[in-house]
């Protein structure tokens, strides 16, 4: 589960970091208010192709951070066939370069 994402310089966001409680989460906003944008921050954490176009100031690095709580869904086996330490909590940032090259630096797992 989704329980924190953090969004700097991506699309209109110069940086945003939003904490999700337990339930449902429903984000809400009139056309335009920044939900799609929202959702394409989360995207590039799940590995979607990205460029430096989705960058707000082309100098900076965009940077989107996802903590997930993943006790429940049974990934030890996942972790220990990819010789990764697993942990409860688990952080996954990607970040965009605007020389080009996020593809080096893209989803690094981050455990806790």
């Amino acid at each position: 589960m989704l329980v924190k994402l953090f969004v700097q310089n991506y699309a209109l966001i110069k940086e945003l970091d939003v904490e999700l409680e337990n339930g449902l989460t429903i984000i809400t906003g009139e056309t335009g208010a920044g939900k799609s944008i929202l959702l394409g921050a989360l995207s590039l954490i799940l590995g979607t192709r990205a460029d430096s176009s989705v960058l707000l100031d082309k100098n900076e690095k965009c940077i989107v951070e996802g903590t997930f709580r993943i006790e429940e869904y049974e990934l030890n086996e996942f972790f220990i066939s990819n010789e990764l330490d697993y942990e409860a909590v688990t952080i996954l940032r990607r970040e965009i370069n605007p020389a080009g090259n996020h593809g080096l630096l893209s989803m690094i797992l981050l455990l806790l």
